[in-house]
């Protein structure tokens, strides 16, 4: 059985740069047994945002995509704030947030850019939790916002 950072490798994926915190909060903290990620936006590798609003200006596979960007940025942000990937058991909660239209209703289609990867990286059952995935307006006009919950190997 291959660790996430095996599999990472073995995908070709290049993580973006972690984000800096945008206001007061921890990027990532550690209860427990527990790791929570603060959301997370599409970084993009040279440093800018995915933006748009799904519905209007991207489509719902671009919305998609920007969602597997966050699921990039937020293994970044793992990375540089907590450590190697490796020291998690599995993905336990997403919550899953779609800048789009009122009239747009495939918000989990979307947040499936990010469940995917996230079960690339750590297998078919570890990297799949519960889930929740909405619409909404969102700062700076991002694509996608998403935070998640993980269990650490004890």
């Amino acid at each position: 059985m291959k660790t996430p950072s095996e599999r990472l490798k073995e995908l070709g994926l290049e993580l973006p740069p972690a984000p800096p915190p945008a206001g007061l909060y921890k990027p990532v903290l550690v209860v427990d047994n527990f790791l929570y990620v603060s959301g997370q936006g599409p970084l993009l590798s040279d440093g800018s945002l995915y933006t748009g609003r799904v519905g209007e200006n991207l489509s719902m596979q671009q919305g998609k995509d920007a969602a597997r960007q966050v699921a990039l940025t937020m293994l970044a942000t793992i990375t540089k704030h907590f450590g190697e990937l490796d020291r998690i058991k599995r993905l336990v909660k997403t919550l899953g947030m779609v800048n789009c239209t009122p009239d747009f209703s495939d918000q989990p289609l979307v947040i499936n850019g990010y469940s995917e990867l996230m079960a690339d990286v750590f297998g078919a059952d570890n990297g799949v939790g519960v889930r929740s995935a909405v619409g909404m307006m969102l700062p700076g006009q991002v694509a996608v916002e998403i935070e998640a919950m993980f269990e650490l190997h004890t």
